[in-house]
């Protein structure tokens, strides 16, 4: 394998430019479905570095680097795809809507639905789980009332991202304080600077753009809840499912056995109430999702979805984009930007600015949730300890510019999982999803005003007190 070459920033600059300008022109422009300007992008990117001379041990290394990082987030979105289909077939989703027309107000609907969607989401610890199980139900309440699509959305995956940042057991939150070194549950504690005041903003514009819906139709509602009582199985016993995900994470279970105990009490279920069914039939259900067969079109187009084939796009998708990543990073290009920007950074606002600009570059340019906080937390954590801030600060960085950011990104892997669940383009939902707007506003009037901003020194006297009492 030929020696590493050094590749310099304004060259770097122009490949992302071009690797950008090719994903945003294919998917915005030309509203393709992101998986073609990727490998467009990948092949752009192929084909320079064959140019420059790296070989194709260099090219197969970088792919196959990349790839490795997501085998599990690639399983866990397939047990996704079964359990959504599962939990149709049970009358779980569909008992879930019911309860929610009876139970929600019809006027707070939009703060209900973010409220609960974070309470959710901080049990689970997933914001990818709670969008594909209660969002989908409330998704189809929304539709119900007349509101905006795209406004729902934007409340169930406001309320599903703040949920996960307040959860330990986040894949992303264990992640961020794996990278800079520092103790989950103080990582926890230091987003509360932030992540606080943008969930409280929130709550409050979610309540001043939904607290009127004169047009609801409770004729519909009823109409819709006659449906659902009508095809479907609607009892508490079928919430069975729910209560197992919470009691999972009360146990501090990981994701995939979780899900595929989940997966296999909601089959049980299934049978019970279906002895007639099969399991041909049951695994196509799992395999290919649930189809809905009511005399109610809308009903119908709510419910027939899940499956292990409606997750193929997203996995797709990762590996392309999981694929680009490695090759950026194993041919230099995203070092050559960042290393060089990393060492003029002389003030706590320039740092946590250009942390954040990291972040989302990383977002846009390759789409991936954890690269978008590996790639930042390795190459700024010794300027920002040279600059006297704690690792914690640059967690909440990694946090607010990387992990809350992915699912506004079209073609990130967020954006297109959260697309195809909800059936709500990404363009259309963004504007609603305040928390991650905000999250980003919040962190810089940290860095401005010093609150919440954990220095080194800072951090040392609070070490004091800790052993202090201990």
């Amino acid at each position: 394998m030929k020696k590493q070459m050094k590749i310099k920033g304004i060259e770097a600059a122009i490949v992302l430019a071009i690797v950008l300008l090719i994903m945003g022109t294919g998917v915005i422009v030309f509203g393709l479905s992101p998986q073609v300007p990727v490998m467009l992008a990948m092949s752009f990117v192929i084909l320079w570095s064959r140019v420059r001379g790296f070989d194709w041990l260099n090219v197969n290394a970088g792919i196959r680097d990349g790839i490795e990082k997501g085998i599990v987030p690639i399983f866990i979105f397939i047990l996704i795809g079964a359990m959504i289909s599962t939990w149709i077939a049970a009358g779980t989703i569909p008992t879930l809507m019911v309860i929610g027309f009876k139970l929600i107000s019809v006027r707070w609907f939009l703060p209900s639905v973010f409220i609960v969607c974070t309470l959710v989401g901080s049990a689970v610890g997933s914001a990818f789980t709670v969008a594909s199980t209660v969002g989908i139900a409330f998704m189809g309440m929304g539709i119900t009332m007349n509101l905006n699509p795209a406004m729902v959305a934007g409340a169930i995956i406001a309320g599903a991202i703040w949920g996960d940042k307040l959860s330990p057991l986040s894949e992303t939150n264990n992640l961020a304080a794996a990278v800079v070194d520092t103790d989950l549950f103080q990582h926890i504690k230091d987003l509360l600077w932030t992540m606080g005041p943008a969930g409280i903003v929130s709550l409050i514009l979610f309540t001043l753009i939904g607290h009127d819906n004169a047009q609801t139709s409770l004729t519909k509602i009823n109409q819709t809840v006659h449906v659902l009582q009508t095809n479907f199985n609607i009892s508490f016993w079928v919430l069975l499912p729910i209560i197992l995900v919470f009691v999972c994470a009360g146990f501090k279970m990981p994701a995939i056995p979780t899900m595929l105990l989940n997966i296999f009490i909601t089959s049980g279920i299934i049978f019970v109430q279906q002895p007639k069914l099969g399991i041909t039939k049951l695994a196509t259900i799992i395999t290919n999702g649930y189809v809905a067969q009511t005399a109610n079109k809308s009903v119908n187009i709510l419910l027939s979805r899940g499956g292990i084939v409606s997750m193929m796009p997203t996995v797709a998708l990762i590996v392309l984009t999981l694929s680009l990543g490695g090759l950026l990073v194993k041919f230099g290009l995203i070092t050559a930007l960042m290393e060089p920007l990393s060492k003029h950074l002389n003030s706590h606002l320039k740092l946590i600015i250009a942390g954040l600009a990291s972040c989302l570059g990383i977002n846009i340019f390759v789409g991936e949730q954890f690269l978008s906080i590996i790639l930042p937390g390795r190459a700024f954590k010794s300027a920002f300890n040279q600059g006297g801030l704690a690792n914690d600060a640059l967690g909440r960085v990694l946090e607010e510019g990387g992990t809350v950011i992915n699912y506004l990104v079209p073609w990130g892997v967020g954006g297109v999982f959260l697309t195809n669940t909800l059936g709500v383009a990404t363009i259309n939902y963004l504007p609603f999803v305040f928390f991650s707007l905000l999250c980003p506003v919040f962190s810089i009037i940290s860095a401005l005003t010093g609150i919440g901003l954990l220095t080194k020194e800072k951090n040392r006297k609070l070490n004091k007190v800790v052993k202090s009492n201990v």
